[in-house]
């Protein structure tokens, strides 16, 4: 899930300070062990939320608390490699992990990623992973720097961040498709949920015929609901990124998913499914050699709540407006503010005063990778 870059090659080029020791040297690739890190600070200020909320809605699971100063994602991560196996390990704390992993039991709350590799072929990029990884769904991930905004989408935000599961990930020789195949435990779980019994499976198809154009297709097929509704989950992602230039970019993304209508006391509820979708577009432009801006225009469409409740009449039908500066302190320092609104159908964001239809909020963070 991590965002395509379009700054200058000195700023795109990764970050994470690394370094290599010596294995075994009678194989064909020496074995590195890599060593690198990230935090990412911020502080979130919600003009519309009551005072004495601490917390920004509920959709939202990342720069999560609010009117204070927090650290929204902190990780040190190891990975081993050599030409046929494959290891990662990456710890993590913050407000993401707290909100994020909610659900997850305690000893694994603080597991970012977790996975073992092998190849599979000793002529074709053919590898065979299991264990717990981010995601390949959606080009957004938790780590902030490599997303060409502060904050997620709201798509980014309501769809799975990590997976757990066993994956087969095949790039052909040009280096223009990627095709990924997995099992998994469930929609962002690694613990199946209870009454859950089958596994789910998710693809991803990625085409790049060049450097100015990535197109991509995930999907995800199973459940995340107990056996007794028998509601199947058919969920497609769809997003395209456009690098006509260096300096100036767009992402173009699209979500749409389907839960079948339960099943309750014996009977189906109706015929059909509940649908929920959401497009987005993101342009950003370099606007110096360390700085650019970035906007963002979404919308979420779930009126029957499968993703986000609300309880309202109209459900979750919500814009999303956001503008953001960015900074590069150093190569390896990251400065950005952000100001966002969001414009509900319904009444649903909650006031001193009740409940109004809008929430307006500044967010700046500093993130430093090494």
């Amino acid at each position: 899930m991590n965002c395509f870059k379009i700054l200058p090659v000195w700023l795109v080029m990764p970050i994470a300070g690394t370094f290599a020791q010596t294995i075994d040297t009678t194989r064909s690739e020496t074995p590195t062990l890599t060593v690198s890190g990230y935090v990412e600070a911020y502080y979130a200020h919600d003009f519309t939320a009551p005072k004495a909320t601490q917390e920004r809605p509920g959709f939202l699971y990342n720069h999560k608390r609010n009117r204070e100063v927090n650290i929204n994602l902190a990780f040190i991560k190891a990975a081993y490699s050599n030409d046929r196996v494959r290891a990662n390990l990456a710890l993590q704390a913050g407000t993401y992990a707290q909100y994020n992993y909610a659900a997850e039991q305690d000893l694994v709350k603080h597991i970012f990623e977790a996975n073992a590799g092998v190849k599979l072929s000793r002529n074709h990029d053919l590898w065979l992973d299991a264990g717990i990884f981010s995601s390949h769904i959606g080009f957004e991930s938790a780590i902030s720097k490599d997303c060409w905004t502060l904050t997620r989408s709201l798509l980014a935000e309501n769809s799975p961040y990590y997976l757990a599961g066993a994956k087969l990930t095949h790039n052909t020789p040009n280096g223009k498709w990627t095709l990924l195949g997995s099992v998994l435990n469930g929609w962002q779980r690694i613990a199946k949920l209870p009454g859950y019994s089958g596994p789910s499976i998710s693809t991803q198809i990625q085409f790049k015929p060049s450097a100015k154009l990535t197109l991509n297709w995930s999907t995800f097929i199973g459940s995340d609901r107990p056996d007794s509704l028998k509601q199947g989950r058919f969920f497609n992602n769809l997003y395209a990124i456009i690098n006509p230039s260096s300096k100036v970019g767009v992402i173009l993304g699209f979500d749409i998913g389907s839960d079948r209508k339960p099943i309750v006391d014996g009977q189906r509820i109706g015929s059909g499914s509940y649908v929920w979708y959401a497009p987005v577009i993101i342009a950003r432009f370099a606007t110096a050699e360390k700085s650019y801006l970035a906007g963002r225009i979404e919308y979420y469409n779930d009126k029957n709540g499968v993703i986000i409740g609300t309880g309202s009449p109209n459900g979750f039908q919500t814009f999303g407006y956001s503008l953001n500066y960015d900074y590069f302190i150093l190569p390896n320092a990251l400065f950005r503010v952000e100001g966002k609104v969001y414009s509900s159908k319904d009444a649903i964001f909650e006031t001193d005063n009740g409940l109004r239809k809008t929430n307006t909020s500044l967010t700046t963070s500093l993130a430093i990778s090494f």
